[in-house]
């Protein structure tokens, strides 16, 4: 009889919005909701300020999964940083389509600050779907040590 085979675990990196997504986030953990400890957080002033760069970096350090949360359309704290990284979320996805990653693999969302549970199931959902999807492609299709996520997730912070 063999051994099962280990459920695979993502690492989603999430870039959160420092006025709304990161305040939503910190909200869920004082509610102590619930949502998968493979999200790891980079806090960012505005969403705005996540490139397309920053984006394509986090897969290339052995993200699965990325997301971008926002605030919600007309509540930027910077009056339109959530458009300007829904454009860059968008055109990433194009690129990497192009080169044979499915393009499910980043999203953008938008959340208040008071949004906890919102963030929780985002989270969750993602996850969900990136472990449907399977191991990144640039990972070379097979899920890196626990220890390598840690490390990848905090270069990716950086």
């Amino acid at each position: 009889m063999s051994e099962p085979t280990p459920q695979f675990e993502p690492v989603i990196v999430a870039f959160c919005c420092h006025y709304c997504a990161y305040t939503a986030a910190d909200q869920a953990g004082a509610q102590r909701l619930s949502y998968p400890a493979n999200v790891k957080i980079v806090r960012v002033p505005c969403s705005g300020k996540v490139d397309a760069l920053h984006l394509l970096r986090a897969f290339e350090k052995g993200a699965d999964g990325v997301y971008v949360a926002g605030c919600l359309e007309g509540d930027c704290h910077f009056n339109n940083g959530n458009t300007r990284a829904a454009r860059r979320v968008t055109q990433v996805q194009k690129l990497i389509e192009e080169i044979g990653i499915e393009k499910e693999r980043i999203e953008m969302v938008l959340m208040s600050a008071g949004m906890g549970d919102r963030f929780a199931e985002v989270a969750t959902e993602i996850t969900e779907k990136i472990r449907a999807l399977g191991p990144s492609p640039i990972r070379g299709g097979k899920p890196a040590p626990a220890r390598a996520q840690t490390k990848a997730s905090a270069k990716a912070a950086k």
